[in-house]
């Protein structure tokens, strides 16, 4: 399978320009900074995922401002210095977010109504046009994590849009496109795309949900005190969610899969449709995140990575660990610094 190059080890700078607490310049400027550039690509890294928010862009009326762009501009130049790719994600556009803490958010309108899909086009041609200097070095991602499944046909209209009025200003840059699900694995084969040889593919795993989300207070139903570990036979699992009284949609992707054992072999399973997809179009796979929460037992972590790259690398699939820094999944925080040696080994 064909590979997104320059693409293929990477980590997410979520918290930075988007998911931040406040719109506040101060910790804009000191998050993420040169040095954590540096330090990144001293780690092996070839690549960061910066999500951002269209807020850094556009006031709430549209109108035009220029602060994503002094940040992203700073970091792009930071990663040329050092050797880096970088990838502009839209974590957040007006009309549409991911994000399950915001609760009135209607996350159908978007996908329906060409007034909102109209602004989002306008924002991503001066995102484009902005870096069409530097096309080997960037690429651009148009929307994170697409929630409800039932608009699938209708993302598949509004990305084949994206695509088409990027190739007019970006022809030779990398187009990472997600399906929907919260880009979930099992959604690639639902995308439909005008495909071109710099079209990749796009999918988040955090599966088992349930490790890789134990304790998070912003999951539904899930207790703060729930713990599980890794490697676990299937049965195991689904009696621990079950007891704890936790969904059993938090199973995830583990009910596609015949593994009796959630550990090796478990990612070789749930990868298989979309590998196929990807075989089929000839597209490259990319994740854009990954990872485990940092409430859980860091050898546990550890396993579920190292197991996790094994079929990435094995495949050529690209990828991007959530998170570096903070936002309850940081591997340069307190929590990784008894396993770092062994942490920066399974990387």
């Amino acid at each position: 399978m064909r590979k997104i190059e320059g693409f293929q080890k990477g980590v997410n700078l979520g918290g930075w320009i988007s998911q931040f607490n406040a719109y506040d310049r101060a910790h804009f400027d000191s998050f993420i900074t040169e040095k954590d550039i540096r330090d990144i690509a001293g780690l092996g890294f070839d690549h960061v995922r910066v999500p951002v928010d269209y807020v850094l862009f556009e006031e709430e009326d549209g109108t035009p401002k220029e602060d994503g762009f002094y940040y992203l501009e700073n970091c792009r130049r930071w990663c040329e210095e050092c050797g880096l790719h970088m990838l502009i994600d839209l974590h957040e556009c007006y009309g549409y977010s991911f994000d399950p803490l915001k609760k009135g958010m209607d996350r159908e309108r978007f996908f329906y109504d060409p007034q909102l899909q109209e602004r989002f086009l306008k924002l991503w041609r001066r995102i484009a046009e902005r870096f069409c200097t530097w096309q080997e070095q960037i690429a651009f991602e148009p929307l994170n994590e697409v929630v409800l499944e039932k608009v699938a046909d209708a993302w598949n209209k509004v990305a084949s849009s994206y695509i088409r009025m990027m190739r007019t200003i970006v022809p030779d840059s990398y187009l990472v496109v997600g399906g929907v699900c919260y880009s979930s694995v099992s959604s690639v084969p639902l995308l439909e795309l005008p495909l071109d040889p710099k079209i990749v593919y796009n999918f988040h795993c955090y599966e088992p949900f349930a490790f890789t989300h134990q304790g998070a207070y912003w999951v539904e139903n899930m207790p703060r005190d729930f713990r599980i570990g890794y490697p676990l036979k299937q049965g195991l699992y689904f009696d621990a969610v079950r007891g704890m009284g936790l969904s059993v949609d938090l199973a995830g992707s583990i009910t596609q899969n015949d593994e009796n054992v959630i550990g090796d072999g478990f990612f070789e399973a749930i990868f298989a449709p979309a590998l196929e997809k990807a075989e089929k179009d000839q597209v490259p796979l990319y994740c854009g995140e990954y990872g485990v929460i940092d409430l859980a037992d860091s050898e546990a972590a550890l396993r579920w990575l190292k197991d996790i790259h094994s079929a990435m690398d094995r495949h050529g699939i690209g990828r991007a660990l959530w998170n570096y820094k903070e936002k309850d999944f940081g591997f340069s925080g307190e929590h990784f610094s008894g396993i770092r040696d062994q942490f920066i080994r399974v990387l």
